[in-house]
């Protein structure tokens, strides 16, 4: 199936001149309500003009989320807490050894365009793996960012990545998750994004056989940012404990 998230032009996703863009790195995890309420301040100080856009990389303790196409049954057992929230997508798990890249951009001034936005943040991870050597790709009818698994057969693909995002007066928040090495067995007691096909399963990097640390995804993370985003005055990293 040819994949038209593919065609659309990603370079008019590049900032305004002058734009500020800052890095937030967050060296414990951080309770979901919390993080939810931070970027929900962040977004309306930048469509205030306020704030500068912010790239936050934490990581979660366990729990699930549920977005706006979630289903209840979607839910097997609960092994860890659910939270509602407005982002879009279905049901997935955050915890330690997931890198989760929650991003807060002004689409009103980059490029108002969802669609495309969900496109470049693909292409961001695909980029990212890529400096791994991993080749990660999309599918039309799939969200997020795909691997193929040969080891286990020709048609047999595993979810490295989840996007799910959400617009408040053109400013984006949620963002990404990214499996580096997280307890794979906390997948299973949720049908990861709705995707019940056997052949389709939940891969990290660590499982795909590479010893990649936290800090070397960030490290990639923001070399692939520019890449896809473009160059802005970058702030330095601000790194906190909560």
């Amino acid at each position: 199936m040819v994949n038209d998230r593919q065609t659309l032009d990603l370079r008019s996703f590049g900032p305004p001149a002058g734009n500020v863009l800052a890095w937030q790195v967050s060296d414990q995890p951080v309770a979901y309500p919390d993080a939810v309420a931070a970027m929900e301040a962040r977004a309306a100080a930048i469509a205030a003009g306020k704030a500068s856009e912010l790239v936050w990389l934490l990581e979660h303790p366990p729990l699930y989320t549920s977005g706006t196409s979630g289903k209840t049954t979607d839910l097997l057992a609960s092994r860890f807490p659910l939270f509602a929230t407005g982002r879009g997508g279905q049901i997935t798990y955050h915890g330690p050894g997931q890198r989760v890249a929650y991003v807060m951009l002004d689409l009103k001034r980059r490029r108002p365009d969802v669609r495309a936005f969900v496109a470049s943040l693909e292409e961001w991870i695909i980029r990212a793996l890529a400096s791994f050597n991993v080749t990660g790709e999309r599918r039309e009818d799939r969200i997020g960012v795909w691997v193929r698994r040969p080891d286990k057969g020709a048609e047999y693909e595993d979810k490295i990545a989840a996007i799910g995002v959400r617009l408040r007066r053109w400013v984006s928040f949620h963002g990404i998750s990214l499996n580096v090495e997280p307890d794979l067995s906390h997948f299973d007691a949720i049908v990861p994004c709705g995707v019940t096909d056997p052949r389709y399963g939940v891969t990290s990097l660590v499982d795909l056989g590479l010893p990649v640390t936290m800090a070397d995804v960030d490290v990639a993370l923001r070399q692939a940012f520019e890449e896809v985003f473009g160059p802005s005055e970058l702030r330095l990293p601000e790194t906190t404990t909560a």
